[in-house]
């Protein structure tokens, strides 16, 4: 016997959209954190502190090893390819998580998100390109405006959408995971220079140790928190300067060592008597180390652009590759997202679910035009250092930014009355399995033998 599909942004699995609503709770922090590294690094930029900025994000440190002459970076460099490393192996213990046990391993529920982020990465691309198909840039930028600033478009939903449904924090955060993937793909592909095979077949040894080490020495680093620090540690900073020496940006080799991570809770987590697996407690330990002092460090460098004024940002904002930025942000993932949804419901014959309408999935896909971390990145793998383009580009993605957070704001917070009964709703309505939505108020919780659940 058939049964019906189901509909479309439909609330999820009890244990899923509790670790989602645990995500986007520990995003919002870091997104606030990471804008208020942005508007200070604009403002010493802008200054007469400009120098001192400068001075201090040009300075090159690193040390001299025979076999690696990538080690001595200016403290820019070192933010972007060595702390945002700890950023993306937390990308790939997110992402690895996702296919293994989270609701993407579901192709019924996997296909809306990832064709979604799919047309939010494309449609930017195009338009992106076709605005600058007479020039080079075409080929060298295309990539920057089809990321997704997690942390940023989670701390718009946490400022006016507060009471918004589960299925829509699922279906945001899920097509962020997704848009990490093809950004990590994009990256790997397309903005790595002159490889050198062997330092990636020498990096199989320390990422075959790590793998084995995870895997059948769990229990070590369960029950001793120094072991990671001093085993994998090491471990994963070798890995790290042979990508850095092979011309594959050094941050890809964060997502592969974080794929190495066992997801699930396996047997000798059990006789532990442990409720976690290895790959959530080493998200548990670094979460708050990436959002706190790794991102936030890297915008801080890499967002302090001189934007001389209002002279200044009329000639950067003139420039193809920031109108290409500003449209495919703005307009690119608002169509892409939305109409890629569209018709996969329409493919499927199904319609939204009935709390949902496409006015949420609109101010949605608004604010996953919120490209920050990943675009900034992209912006500087794009261009040579020093191009105007690369300022152009930085100076687009932060107002793009800006104005996909106004627009997402203003259409979801005008919606929070009806999120709010919704949200009501799903604190009275029980799952199939009897236990109430995890998004209850105080008053609604569920409760278990000698607790609340903890969320």
């Amino acid at each position: 016997m058939s049964h019906p599909k189901e509909a479309t942004l439909s609330r999820g699995s009890y244990a899923e959209t509790k670790r989602i609503s645990e995500i986007m709770r520990k995003e919002s922090v870091g997104g606030f954190i990471l804008l208020a590294a942005t508007i200070l690094a604009m403002v010493l930029a802008n200054s007469q502190a400009a120098h001192f900025y400068e001075t201090i994000r040009d300075t090159k440190i690193g040390l001299e090893i025979p076999g690696f002459s990538h080690l001595m970076m200016n403290v820019h460099h070192w933010a972007a390819d060595g702390l945002l490393t700890v950023f993306f192996f937390l990308t790939g213990l997110e992402l690895k998580k996702e296919f293994v046990v989270g609701d993407l391993r579901n192709p019924g529920k996997a296909i809306v998100p990832v064709a979604a982020a799919f047309g939010g990465a494309m449609t930017p691309a195009i338009i992106y390109f076709a605005i600058n198909s007479s020039s080079e840039t075409a080929v060298h930028g295309w990539a920057i405006p089809t990321a997704t600033d997690i942390a940023f478009a989670v701390a718009v939903l946490a400022s006016v959408g507060t009471a918004l449904p589960a299925a829509l924090r699922t279906f945001l955060l899920t097509l962020a995971v997704v848009d990490d993937l093809i950004a990590i793909v994009i990256i790997a592909l397309f903005y790595s220079n002159n490889v050198k095979a062997w330092y990636l077949i020498i990096a199989l040894v320390p990422i075959f140790a790590y793998f084995w080490l995870t895997h059948k020495q769990e229990r070590l680093f369960h029950q001793h928190k120094w072991a990671a620090w001093v085993i994998l540690l090491p471990l994963g900073v070798l890995t790290w300067a042979l990508f850095l020496e092979s011309g594959i940006h050094a941050t890809i080799a964060g997502v592969i060592l974080g794929f190495c991570v066992p997801v699930r809770i396996t047997e000798q987590t059990r006789q532990m008597g442990s409720k976690h697996s290895l790959s959530e407690s080493l998200e548990h330990r670094l979460r708050p180390l990436s959002t706190a002092i790794c991102v936030p460090i890297f915008a801080f460098f890499s967002a302090g652009v001189a934007v001389g004024g209002w002279d200044g940002l009329t000639a950067a904002l003139s420039d193809p590759v920031a109108i290409g930025i500003m449209l495919g942000l703005i307009f690119g993932k608002t169509i892409g997202i939305t109409g890629t949804t569209w018709l996969v419901t329409r493919f499927r014959g199904v319609s939204l679910d009935p709390d949902v309408k496409w006015i949420d999935v609109v101010g949605l896909a608004i604010t996953a035009g919120i490209g920050f971390t990943v675009s900034m990145l992209v912006a500087e793998l794009a261009f040579p250092a020093g191009s105007a383009h690369t300022e152009d580009a930085k100076i687009a993605i932060m107002l793009a930014s800006v104005l996909a957070a106004l627009a997402g704001s203003a259409i979801l917070g005008a919606r929070n009355k009806h999120y709010k009964a919704v949200a009501l709703k799903e604190s009275v309505d029980a799952n199939h399995d009897g236990v109430p939505d995890v998004f209850s108020d105080d008053s609604h919780k569920p409760k278990q033998q000698g607790g609340s659940y903890d969320i």
